[in-house]
């Protein structure tokens, strides 16, 4: 990815960097620790009144012994001043930070927001309903499974009608591995700084709830020197990669595709895809089907060009491949023996990298002594079953994330874990997340009108990295404009097609140009 692409990149750091982050920034800018909580507390406040100023609800705020409840004291504090409603409940676990007890001192000293006290076996406090809760009982640094006393409580409230918000991380989830035990389901997660990991694991949706990271200023010289493999990928890193065209450019600037898709029965995921590598900008666009495919593709898709296989059915005979800047195959191709044996032979065949989804992949991993022949550099895209089919389970997402990562690098591919929160992971082993689309997306066809903007973005001279990156942000803003005129449950994967042009135009706006 290019150098302003990746200045526009998150890096997603261990809970271990980011206390090292804080410290070296404590240590260079130099800010005492206690005003880093305090600008941290009042970017918490700032969002928070942003969102929630319209209701004027109670606000309730649950603070442990630690920096994460020295946060909800300043906050408390901070909303206090801004005319909330406002009472704080000390749970009494340990031992007070420094930080924690200093600004436990200046809320006393105001007298002016109660402060009740939790202590084990303390009758759990009545909430009146659709009341908030601000959660600051455990942050980031929290290294074991909550229970006991602690975890009732939790389960006390996440059953209560109220709203649950949690400064930088819910009580009990762990930032950057698997988690277990009571954690505070929020509807909302005000982070710092930068996002953390466990946010992109689908198992965590329901603790996390919507997130937005708040910058508070930690030094980015001393995050510059942090490595880490993860990042997450914005929308506004995304314009930089979109090419200009010439007055003069025509379709043979843009490139020829060829898609190899499709089976009786199944003929729409060879339309879909085709379509798509057009609506993404190519030039040309070859569809290799079965013979039954071919009256269908000639009328449904008349701006393609169309080769017929053999068999009347299946795909059992890769074409001539010279001639075709990209390649993909995959949808909709079904797994009969001529058809893997075919695949083979294509792979056999490919000098450049491929685009593979669906049922090449899963071909794939019926043979995984063929997955060495893959072109270096080709872009994957299983779903998360298809990814389990290639490369075997895993039991969370942590452990999935890090086969990816080592699967990627095996490959020397690209290797895109479709999901609520998309995932590529490049040869050299990096993530990058992506947060774009929505739940209407899964439907029919949608990972087959990726397979064709990836197809329709390496044909035009695209990296397979920036098309890779492209063609997820495009896909996904595609979803999300359909989204807003056909509401998820009426998306399509032709809605998405429709409104590839619209995410073009949105993406070469963001950066300025008419």
């Amino acid at each position: 990815v290019s150098f302003l692409v990746a200045m526009s990149i998150m890096k997603i750091i261990s809970a271990e960097q980011t206390r090292l982050l804080d410290q070296q920034t404590i240590a260079t800018e130099p800010i005492s620790s206690i005003d880093l909580m305090e600008r941290a507390s009042r970017a918490f406040t700032t969002a928070f009144e942003d969102d929630y100023r319209p209701s004027y609800r109670k606000t309730y705020i649950l603070c442990g012994p630690g920096n994460n409840g020295g946060d909800g004291l300043a906050i408390a504090r901070m909303l206090h001043e801004a005319a909330f409603e406002v009472e704080v409940w000390l749970a009494e676990i340990g031992a007070a930070s420094t930080d924690h007890q200093e600004n436990l001192d200046r809320l006393r000293a105001e007298a002016v927001v109660p402060i009740h006290l939790l202590t084990k076996g303390t009758p759990f406090p009545a909430l009146p309903p659709k009341s908030i809760l601000i959660d600051g009982l455990f942050g980031s640094g929290l290294n074991r499974p909550i229970e006991g006393y602690w975890a009732d409580l939790i389960n006390y409230l996440n059953e209560q009608p109220i709203s649950r918000i949690a400064i930088d991380v819910p009580s009990g989830l762990r930032a950057d591995e698997a988690s277990s035990g009571a954690i505070v389901k929020a509807e909302q997660t005000y982070t710092f700084q930068l996002p953390k990991l466990a946010f992109f694991a689908p198992e965590n949706a329901v603790y996390v709830g919507r997130w937005q990271v708040l910058n508070i200023g930690l030094s980015a010289a001393a995050l510059a020197d942090l490595s880490t493999p993860n990042h997450y990928f914005p929308l506004h890193a995304a314009p930089i990669l979109v090419k200009d065209r010439g007055r003069f450019d025509h379709k043979g600037t843009f490139g020829h595709s060829l898609i190899i898709a499709g089976s009786h029965g199944k003929i729409g995921a060879a339309t879909l895809s085709a379509k798509a590598a057009l609506r993404a900008g190519c030039g040309l666009v070859t569809v290799q089907v079965p013979a039954c495919g071919y009256t269908i593709m000639q009328i449904a898709f008349p701006e393609a060009m169309v080769l017929v296989d053999p068999h009347q059915e299946i795909f059992t005979s890769p074409p001539d491949l010279a001639g075709y800047q990209a390649i993909g195959i995959g949808p909709g191709l079904g797994t009969n023996w001529l058809t893997r044996q075919a695949l083979r032979e294509l792979l056999e065949q490919a000098q450049s990298p491929l685009v593979l989804d669906a049922d090449a992949l899963n071909i794939l991993g019926l043979h995984p002594e063929w997955q060495p022949l893959i072109p270096k550099d080709s872009i994957l895209t299983p779903h998360p079953k298809e990814f389990e089919r290639l490369f075997g389970p895993t039991s969370n997402s942590f452990e999935r994330w890090q086969l990816l990562g080592e699967q990627a690098q095996r490959l020397g591919c690209y290797v895109v874990l479709k999901g609520g929160n998309t995932v590529l992971a490049s040869p050299n082993g990096q993530l990058h997340f992506f947060t774009l689309g929505n739940p209407g997306m899964g439907t029919a066809g949608s990972g087959d009108t990726l397979t064709g903007i990836l197809c329709g973005l390496l044909a035009q001279g695209y990296t397979p990295e920036d098309a890779a990156v492209l063609g997820l942000c495009v896909h996904g803003l595609a979803g999300d404009l359909a989204c807003a005129e056909q509401e998820m449950e009426g998306l399509i994967a032709e809605d998405i097609l429709n409104n590839l042009g619209r995410a073009f135009s949105q993406l070469r706006q963001m950066r300025g140009d008419r």
